[in-house]
């Protein structure tokens, strides 16, 4: 039996039990990770304000006393220490709170639920009142119907391996840097408790070094193996990591809305994956500053609006055209119902013509008020079809095939050199020039397509003319753009030195070599480029589509890169005797629910190509794809390069 959207979303929401169980006559205090899935999967701050909550509001250093609230509710994503249980005691400090609740996840860290009252109790001081509660399933944020994101983990990024690095099968959990194996075992916290709530019984497979640790963790992991011997409901869990294959997360390739709406778009205050969508047009206010802010911006998270949230369904899964075509259709739809004067256009939809549809609902509060959520998904594609990086979407695609072309033709070092003399500072450049981040997009794609690269005096001269070029590009800019603050260290060009920018470019080029480096331990799935001949271009082949085409393979052959994880003797007697016998091993296209987790980031093109691969080679199976964040170009380079992925907490 497979998983029903609603069983999802009820699965959703009952992590937000405990929370609107307890919110009556209550401030509610939230970090990042819960707010953003409260937005997308928990129906948003409403829900929580219908069950009585006072205010609901934003967890951190600056959090600020409970505005002399004696209750407070605490929600955290993941341990209470660090950051996050400063802020905790921060808002207890005030003396004003007499009762405090913390929803936190099952495995406590720094002790159980009862040391963690004790410490609140602590806290709060005498004749206060603490109590923890554990929530069931974990914190998820649904963004689409096959697409589910643990935001508590979104800087989880498989690391790259070093050069005469260990082989995937030496690396275990203990190897890993303590941070990491932190998140790991959260993340496998999480997981189990999701497959509870959904009665999960499942088999582990992993591509990939840091899916292996994973995988193997779940496998053996005790409450897990506990559950398996008591669920029916069957499924396969393919984890792979990220950085087999980064030409995916910062690539071009998919004709999508969704994917160009949150690429483009600046995003919301908080949040890792919705976007700001500017309001004002459906205003008096006359004003042409993008960045006004007397009016809340819009969003894409829209869980209360069934129509809204169909139309997003239609902007993740359909081709550009296909999708504006469908915004015009509610709209137009949606202005008859309300009998507002529309003339009904056929042909191409421009986004002056939506603009216009737009205008009518204006000065209608009643018709506002009833499309809020379609109008603010409209208004999105207006502004995306508007700005100006949406025009360089496509010189972005035409210059990726065209590297992948020059990438089978010849060497590495001649397509650098190809590339050194595009790379212009801050005066030169036109608005269809690249910028410095742009770059690094495009390095990266390069760098992950043709993989391992022979090293030699010609690839480190052609290197070091990019380097230089890209050290000047960054020293030259008036003010670095966030994302190239975070690269460098630096958070004001005042402060930008020569040597800071040489030493950041230096570590990027180090991880390009990694990157590059990424598959060598990989048998089957070894390239991602295919060089084309007379009759074909070259092309991108995502290691994601390679995958899924191998489950999904008539012939069932024994997966080479695709490694089951045992949980116990029965499966490890299995495996041994398969070398002798014929028995069949476990194959992740056995069950009925497939379930892919993106360890590291997933972008909206993958899920569509993993949702339709599925529907076309083996209908009847149901798909879902998990991962720890969705990723646009942009936000896959800052996890790359940004130094502090996972930064250390001390605990409490």
């Amino acid at each position: 039996m497979a998983v029903p959207v609603p069983e999802l979303r009820r699965v959703c929401r009952q992590a937000w039990e405990p929370v609107i169980a307890r919110a009556r006559r209550a401030v509610v205090f939230l970090d990042a990770a819960s707010a953003e899935a409260l937005h997308w999967g928990g129906g948003g701050a409403g829900e929580l304000l219908a069950a009585g909550a006072l205010a609901v509001r934003t967890l951190s250093a600056e959090a600020g006393e409970a505005a002399g609230a004696a209750r407070v509710v605490f929600v955290v994503s993941g341990a209470l220490r660090g950051s996050t249980a400063a802020a905790v005691r921060g808002v207890l400090a005030q003396g004003a709170v007499r009762h405090c609740v913390l929803v936190s996840g099952g495995e406590a860290e720094g002790g159980g639920p009862a040391e963690l009252e004790e410490t609140l109790q602590r806290w709060v001081g005498e004749g206060g009142r603490a109590e923890v509660v554990l929530r069931g399933p974990p914190l998820l944020a649904p963004v689409s119907a096959e697409l589910c994101l643990l935001p508590a983990l979104p800087a989880l990024l498989p690391p790259l391996p070093g050069p005469g690095g260990p082989g995937p099968a030496e690396v275990g959990l203990g190897a890993l840097p303590a941070e990491l194996r932190a998140a790991v075992q959260a993340l496998v916290g999480d997981l189990d408790a999701f497959f509870t709530a959904l009665g999960l019984r499942e088999e582990s497979f992993a591509v990939g070094t840091l899916s292996r640790v994973i995988a193997a963790e779940l496998a053996s992991y005790a409450p897990a193996r506990n559950r398996r011997r008591m669920a029916t409901n069957k499924a396969s869990v393919v984890f792979v990591d990220r950085t087999l294959d980064l030409a995916g997360a910062v690539g071009h390739h998919g004709d999508n809305l969704a994917e160009k709406i949150l690429s483009v778009l600046p995003k919301l205050p908080g949040h890792k994956t919705d976007v700001m969508v500017n309001m004002v047009e459906l205003t008096a206010l006359q004003t042409t500053d993008e960045t006004c802010s007397i009016i809340a911006p819009g969003c894409l998270a829209q869980p209360n609006d069934p129509a809204a949230k169909a139309l997003w369904e239609s902007f993740m899964n359909l081709k550009q055209k296909e999708a504006v075509m469908e915004a015009r259709r509610h709209l137009v739809e949606a202005a008859s119902r309300e009998n507002l004067p529309i003339k009904m256009s056929m042909g191409r939809v421009t986004p002056e013509q939506l603009s216009s549809y737009i205008q009518l609902f204006r000065n209608n509060l009643k018709a506002l008020e009833n499309h809020c959520g379609l109008l603010q998904l409209v208004l999105a594609i207006v502004q995306t079809l508007k700005h100006p990086l949406t025009s360089k979407w496509d010189n972005f695609l035409a210059f990726e095939r065209l590297l992948l072309q020059t990438i089978g033709e010849s060497e590495m070092p001649s397509v650098l050199n190809q590339l050194s003399p595009m790379i212009k500072s801050y005066s030169q450049r036109t608005k269809d020039d690249y910028t410095c981040e742009d770059f690094l997009v495009l390095l990266v794609y390069m760098y992950s397509v043709v993989g391992e690269i022979k090293s030699g005096k010609e690839l480190d001269t052609a290197e070091e003319e990019v380097k230089k070029a890209l050290v000047k590009v960054i020293c030259d800019e008036p003010e670095p753009s966030p994302v190239l603050q975070k690269i460098i260290g630096c958070d004001s060009s005042l402060n930008l030195t020569s040597q800071k920018a040489t030493d950041a470019v230096d570590d990027i080029f180090r991880s390009l070599r990694d990157i590059a480096r990424a598959r060598m331990h990989m048998k089957q799935f070894n390239s991602i480029h295919n060089p084309g001949n007379n009759t074909h271009q070259a092309s991108y082949k995502p290691l994601l589509k390679q995958v899924v085409e191998e489950i999904c393979n008539a012939d069932r052959p024994d997966p080479v890169d695709i490694e089951h994880m045992s949980s116990g003797l029965t499966d490890l007697l299995k495996t041994g005797f398969s070398m002798f016998m014929k028995v069949n091993r476990p194959h992740p296209g056995d069950h009925p629910l497939l379930i892919i987790f993106m360890v590291g980031g997933v972008t909206v093109s993958e899920v569509k190509m993993v949702k339709d691969l599925v529907a076309t080679r083996k209908p009847g199976t149901q798909v879902m794809v998990l991962s720890s964040a969705l990723l646009t170009p942009r936000s896959a380079i800052e996890l790359l390069f940004a130094p502090d992925r996972l930064q250390p907490h001390a605990d409490i």
